[in-house]
């Protein structure tokens, strides 16, 4: 969101012919006044000015669009942009300012509530707005029409998940800003494996939605082969087992070892080693999310797509008790979501006996995010 302020313009400064779009007041960050007359689509009973951080608000609806935008890292700016919908001998008579736009989805937003009279008058002003400017994307919404809007960005696998908003601390990365960060990963190895060939390497599970991502992305001629660590089982005197290990034969060949997070780096260490014992041509590593601050053992990443706090994050590939993989974004899970799981694991513990006899004996979750 870029913070600028320009002057309101007069009418009278846009002839008829020139129908294009015009610079209109940007109310963004400390450039916003409390009190400012720039909504002029508002009822009088209804103009309490709403403050967002340093952005005033004329009505709590658009307060509650930003946070929600905010919430979910969707980018927006406050009246951008105005556009002439009449002319009155050659001078701008009517004008219409969308209340948000969304630079990543090319969207202007106008927000109302369910009073009718005033659902009436901007239906009105939307169906001028599309004749005069039938290249502009604009859509009215009311508070019950946000989500359906968010799921149109790839957050609808919320509910499909059952993942309460309420359970959601932060969304870390939106469906947006990953698709980005992979697309420039890309076009980075595709740069530095210029005139060779690649066999990516993925570590399932997690990795299945990065690496496919990821594989688009480069240009270079490529083959893909997964390996899988085998859960940690009580008794088991292995550091760590396969379940899973390469069909193809990497000896002699260019090798890029795909990982959807590490943390303390020690699976990630005996893999690495593992995979040079079949003395591969080369071998780097490719991490999309690095969670430095539980490090115990440095393996050298040579591509990291972001660096996250020390949090339990699902989304992208990553889960909780096998679930939310399916999650288009990345998001943090409040303790008390995890801590509620344990507390009822605790409880069918203390019920072994119970548990043993209808064969429902709870197994510790297994998550990529211990390793």
């Amino acid at each position: 969101m870029t913070a600028s302020k320009t002057a309101p313009l007069e009418p009278a400064a846009v002839p008829e012919p020139e129908r294009d779009r015009v610079v209109g007041v940007a109310l963004i960050a400390s450039a916003v006044e409390v009190g400012s007359d720039a909504r002029v689509d508002t009822d009088d009973d209804e103009r309490a000015i709403t403050r967002f951080g340093r952005v005033a608000f004329a009505h709590p609806a658009e307060a509650e669009f930003a946070r929600l935008m905010d919430f979910y890292r969707v980018k927006w700016a406050y009246e951008p942009t105005s556009f002439p919908l009449r002319w009155d001998g050659g001078r701008v008579a009517e004008m219409f300012t969308p209340d948000f736009y969304l630079p990543e989805h090319e969207l202007y937003v106008e927000v109302t509530t369910m009073k009718q009279s005033l659902i009436t008058r901007k239906h009105r002003k939307l169906r001028r707005m599309r004749e005069v400017h039938p290249e502009i994307n604009v859509v009215l919404l009311t508070r019950r029409d946000y989500y359906e809007l968010l799921a149109r960005f790839g957050y609808g696998a919320v509910d499909i998940t059952s993942l309460p908003e309420e359970d959601i601390e932060q969304v870390l990365y939106s469906p947006v800003e990953i698709a980005e960060r992979v697309a420039a990963l890309g076009a980075q190895i595709s740069g530095d494996y210029a005139g060779r060939s690649l066999v990516l390497v993925g570590l399932l599970k997690g990795v299945t939605f990065f690496l496919a991502d990821l594989a688009r992305e480069i240009t270079r001629p490529l083959a893909i082969d997964y390996l899988a660590v085998a859960p940690w089982e009580e008794g088991q005197t292995e550091r760590v087992r396969w379940s899973k290990t390469l069909d193809i034969d990497i000896a002699g060949r260019e090798v890029l070892l795909i990982e959807d997070i590490v943390t303390t780096g020690l699976t990630l260490d005996f893999v690495v080693a593992q995979l040079r014992e079949r003395q591969p041509a080369s071998l780097s590593v490719c991490v999309l999310f690095d969670k430095r601050e539980r490090r115990l053992i440095d393996s050298p990443i040579r591509y990291t797509g972001f660096e996250i706090p020390n949090a339990y994050v699902v989304g992208y590939g990553l889960d909780y008790r096998q679930l939310y993989r399916n999650l288009p974004f990345v998001c943090v899970l409040k303790p008390e979501v995890y801590a509620r799981d344990h507390a009822e694991r605790l409880a069918r513990v203390n019920g072994r006996e119970a548990a043993r006899n209808t064969g429902t004996e709870a197994q510790a979750p297994v998550s990529s995010q211990s390793a």
